[in-house]
C-alpha cells in the first residue's frame, strides 16, 4: 500500500480556518486553536444578535407609531386598539413606515379611525 500525505488537505483547512478569522485581533488570526474558538463563539453570537435585532427592531417601530399618535392626539395603545378592533391589516412595521416617511398619509389614517 502506498503512503498519503496529507500536508496538501491540511494546508487547505486550516487555511479555510484562517480566512474566517481575517481581521480578528492578536492569536486569534494567526493561531489555528483560537482561530476555531473565536469561529465557534462568532456563530454563537451571530444567531443570538439576529433575534435581538428583531426584538430591537419592534422597540423602534413602537416608539415611532407611539410619537405620531402623541402628535395627533392619541396613546399607541389605544390606536392598536382601534385598528384591531376595526379589522385593519396593518402590522407595526408598515404603520411605523407611514409614521416616519408618509406622516400626512398616517395623520388620515388616524382621522379614518377617530
Amino acid at each position: 500500500m502506498s503512503r498519503v500525505k496529507r500536508g496538501v488537505i491540511k494546508m487547505k483547512r486550516r487555511r479555510n480556518i484562517l480566512a474566517q478569522t481575517k481581521g480578528y485581533r492578536f492569536g486569534r488570526s494567526t493561531k489555528e486553536a483560537a482561530a476555531k474558538e473565536a469561529i465557534k463563539h462568532a456563530g454563537k453570537y451571530a444567531f443570538a444578535h439576529r433575534k435581538l435585532k428583531k426584538r430591537v427592531n419592534r422597540g423602534v417601530w413602537q416608539i415611532k407609531i407611539s410619537a405620531m399618535a402623541k402628535e395627533n392626539g392619541t396613546s399607541f395603545s389605544k390606536l392598536i386598539n382601534t385598528i384591531k378592533t376595526k379589522g385593519i391589516a396593518l402590522d407595526r412595521k408598515s404603520l411605523a413606515y407611514l409614521a416616519e416617511h408618509k406622516p400626512e398619509s398616517m395623520a388620515r389614517l388616524m382621522k379614518t379611525l377617530a
